[in-house]
């Protein structure tokens, strides 16, 4: 008998064959993650192409100049519908930045979920504070994107999602070479940011923008005697002193020969000697106080509610308030400012007002009047839809056909919207950031449509869902039993 024919030989031969089984499924196993791990693909088949990036942000994707760590703040949380939902929204496109990223350029994007209050250390060390936040870092800048950002409204209803705009422009912000600087006009008694008085202090407003990536400082134009070549933006806040004329002449020459941005808010009751300045532009200051009797724009502390905005498709700065979108302004006392009607015809020069209050509000210019109780006196109050911000941009070079960058300015009857005590009013942080982005042509609203809400819901009453239970539970394994036991029945007979 051959050696190969005995029994030994055969186990052996047997034994073999089982390693080299073995051996060759673990090597299609590993084979399989590798080819998995270094070339995959994605199909996205949704209708609305929901899990797919634009050709936009793919292309500024393959541009990316650093690494960018995302940290979402936003729990797991079961039992708030919509918070889930937002979290499973929000991952998903996350997911997809994650992978054209590491397809197109040599820069990570790293997402991270961070429970801040599990993670409590972690999230200290971040600076994370906040849930329901996606924060974005790099070695230099930060963003920080709340859930309202991703999301747009109609009656308080959530219609679409623009997570991927919101995304695309955080990405861009914080990888940015240089910071944009805000500087805030001193000298006059103004609001200032390194206060943090609950009144007059705007220390609440310094942080937002310093959270968006914002440099932010003080600016005294009598020790300078310039405007900076840094400055992204002036703010005026409230002076309670006239501006010299010198500093007014300084900020008209920021305005007309640097393009500058400007924004003036204020005060009712004070002389700011800013009149002839606003006028320039097309806008007019009056010195009243608005009343607005209105049961819509009082609040029970009877603080001042705005809740009228005009749409500006051009500025954008009214986009989350219109619509039905239920975002208001909550305000102490403010001023009227208006586009001034007298003014003469500059094709250059575009004014609109952005902000009003009801047909009920009424200016009252004898407010200074001691023991007057406000009434509105006809053909000395104005009355109506009065203007609480207008804003003036010039288009092109009077009298020149070219169109090139010009300046802007933005005027707010009131500077109260900012405050420490009123900035974390959704509505008023809003409406300023989204003034600050016009003002300094940093435009967020990239070309990136918004994709509506694809969601199912089964409505199902008690015995309903009792019947599905007991059909899952018992009808369906009753079925394969039941064919099990035929098939035994037949088998025998």
């Amino acid at each position: 008998m051959a050696s190969y024919d005995s029994f030994r030989a055969a186990r052996l031969i047997r034994f073999v064959n089982l390693i080299l089984q073995a051996v060759l499924f673990l090597a299609l196993f590993i084979g399989l993650n590798y080819i998995a791990l270094n070339h995959t693909w994605r199909f996205d088949l949704s209708e609305s192409r929901r899990y797919s990036l634009s050709a936009e942000t793919r292309a500024y994707l393959a541009n990316l100049e650093r690494d960018v760590r995302i940290y979402v703040t936003i729990p797991a949380d079961g039992a708030d519908a919509e918070l889930e939902q937002a979290r499973r929204d929000i991952m998903a496109l996350l997911r997809e930045y994650t992978y054209h990223a590491g397809k197109v350029t040599q820069h990570r994007i790293d997402v991270r979920s961070l429970d801040i209050y599990q993670s409590r250390r972690d999230a200290e060390e971040l600076g994370l504070d906040q849930p329901n936040q996606v924060v974005l870092v790099t070695d230099r800048h930060r963003h920080v994107l709340a859930l309202g950002d991703f999301y747009t409204t109609r009656d308080l209803q959530i219609e679409g999602f623009h997570g991927e705009a919101a995304l695309t422009a955080a990405i861009l912000d914080v990888t940015k070479a240089e910071k944009q600087k805000i500087y805030f006009l001193t000298g006059h008694d103004e609001m200032r940011p390194d206060d943090v008085d609950r009144r007059r202090g705007l220390s609440g407003l310094r942080e937002e923008l310093r959270q968006r990536n914002y440099d932010v400082a003080s600016l005294d134009l009598t020790l300078s005697r310039q405007i900076p070549e840094d400055a992204a933006m002036v703010v005026v806040a409230s002076p309670q002193k006239p501006v010299r004329p010198f500093e007014e002449m300084l900020l008209r020459d920021y305005l007309t020969t640097r393009a500058g941005r400007l924004v003036l808010m204020i005060d009712p009751g004070v002389a700011h000697g800013l009149e002839n300045l606003a006028l320039d532009w097309g806008v007019r200051i009056y010195d009243n106080v608005i009343y607005d009797l209105d049961p819509r724009s009082l609040t029970e502390t009877n603080d001042t509610r705005l809740w009228r905005f005009l749409p500006d498709p051009e500025s954008g700065i009214t986009d989350n308030f219109v619509n039905g979108s239920g975002l208001s302004l909550i305000v102490g006392p403010a001023r009227v400012v208006s586009d001034d009607l007298a003014r003469s015809v500059d094709e250059g020069l575009r004014v609109k007002k952005l902000i009003a209050t009801s047909k009920e509000a009424w200016g009252e210019s004898s407010y200074r009047l001691r023991n007057v109780l406000p009434s509105y006196t006809p053909e000395q109050d104005l009355k109506g839809e009065l203007g609480v911000m207008v804003i003036s941009e010039r288009l092109k070079p009077a009298n020149l056909p070219l169109s090139v960058r010009g300046g802007r300015l933005a005027v707010l009857g009131t500077a109260d919207l900012v405050t420490n005590d009123r900035i974390n009013t959704v509505g008023n942080l809003n409406l300023f950031l989204a003034t600050v982005r016009w003002a300094i042509d940093q435009d967020n609203r990239l070309n990136i449509p918004v994709r509506p809400i694809e969601r199912f819901q089964l409505a199902l009453s008690a015995d309903e869902l009792m019947r599905l239970r007991v059909g899952l539970l018992l009808g369906v394994p009753g079925l394969v039993a039941a064919m099990g036991l035929f098939v035994y029945w037949t088998r025998r007979n």
